[in-house]
């Protein structure tokens, strides 16, 4: 927990900006938007939404798909090499993906011409306008056509996502959005997001880090190798794990936080084996039918106790809560104040109810 920047972290700087917490991590997963605010929300005390919004705007991290095929939020100068370092096996795949559709790679590739004339200086251009434009082209947008070709040129790393309008998703130019991005020669990228993931998930294995990232087996092992000193092999529970050096110093106390994390947060995303945090019971509660979509979890001293919804209406934010434990009523109240802290981020009045 005191990695994943969820309670202050002995052996690390404090975090007090979008840009910090996102770089701490290399990556946060953000295909929900809803999600990926409220991940920097609660690692960022007293922040809005509106603040977080607002870090966005000013470009201290963006958006795009640079592993795994799925959104995440990443250092806005970072996001060519994360792209180049972990796209490539996405890009491989794409053409089985494009068959199913009816694409050729000519008309993908035209497509990635058509939003980078149509972005060029500084556009920025809803979801919905970027496929129109694409249609006015000639280019068949229908269906999940438009979305795949929104997908490619950002894999491509010709376009990003920027901050939504209003609700709409939008898109800019990548080298207009971000310019100025860093280079990473292809070991110090490996090394760079070896550290970055195991200095906020470890201690855990090398092949959650291939998992999480979508690397091979072989590029996993020579991105903890790259890394040097700054990464160790312990063991836990008798196998190999690897940890950020500095946490081998850190105290051990007690864990009795009360959280209430979103559906797709990393505190069980960039894991296989989630036994320390979920009991193999309350797994299908957490991911029903196994299909990928986390439900927002309420989390005490480090384990799933419950899951939380939420009702979003103009003047107010209603949470139903259901317990995967037996809980207290001190407890209760210790999970209403966390959930209260999620709306005066939102800053909606909160109203509660309990499943059971």
């Amino acid at each position: 927990m005191a990695g994943l920047r969820l309670r202050p972290h002995a052996t690390a700087p404090t975090l007090t900006t979008v840009a910090e917490v996102v770089e701490w991590f290399g990556a946060m997963q953000a295909q929900d938007l809803a999600s990926g605010m409220w991940s920097l929300g609660v690692r960022l005390p007293g922040s809005t939404h509106a603040d977080v919004h607002a870090a966005l705007e000013r470009r201290e991290a963006l958006r795009t798909w640079p592993m795994r095929g799925t959104i995440h939020l990443v250092p806005a100068r970072d996001a060519r090499w994360l792209l180049e370092l972990t796209g490539v096996r996405a890009l491989a795949g794409a053409a089985k993906r494009r068959e199913f559709l009816g694409l050729s790679e000519a008309e993908a590739d035209r497509a990635v011409d058509v939003l980078g004339a149509a972005l060029a200086g500084g556009g920025r251009l809803t979801r919905t306008e970027c496929v129109a434009t694409l249609v006015a082209a000639g280019i068949d947008g229908a269906g999940q056509r438009g979305y795949h070709l929104l997908w490619y040129a950002a894999q491509r790393g010709v376009t990003c996502i920027a901050p939504n309008i209003g609700t709409e998703q939008t898109f800019a130019l990548l080298d207009e959005w971000a310019p100025d991005q860093h280079q990473l020669d292809r070991d110090e990228a490996l090394a760079a997001l070896a550290l970055r993931y195991f200095r906020s998930h470890g201690p855990t294995t090398r092949q959650d880090f291939a998992g999480w990232t979508g690397l091979t087996a072989a590029d996993a092992k020579r991105g903890i190798a790259a890394a040097g000193d700054d990464l160790t092999t312990v063991v836990v529970d008798g196998a190999d794990a690897v940890l950020h050096t500095p946490l081998l110093d850190a105290p051990r106390t007690e864990v009795d936080d009360v959280l209430a994390l979103p559906g797709f947060d990393e505190y069980l995303l960039g894991y296989k084996d989630r036994t320390l945090m979920l009991d193999p019971e309350h797994k299908q509660a957490i991911i029903p039918g196994g299909n990928g979509v986390f439900q927002a979890t309420v989390v005490v001293g480090g384990r799933v106790v419950g899951t939380w919804k939420r009702s979003l209406a103009k003047t107010r934010v209603t949470f139903t809560v259901h317990p995967l434990a037996d809980l207290g009523p001190a407890r209760r109240e210790q999970i209403e104040q966390t959930l209260n802290r999620y709306a005066d981020f939102l800053a909606l009045p909160p109203r509660i109810t309990w499943s059971q």
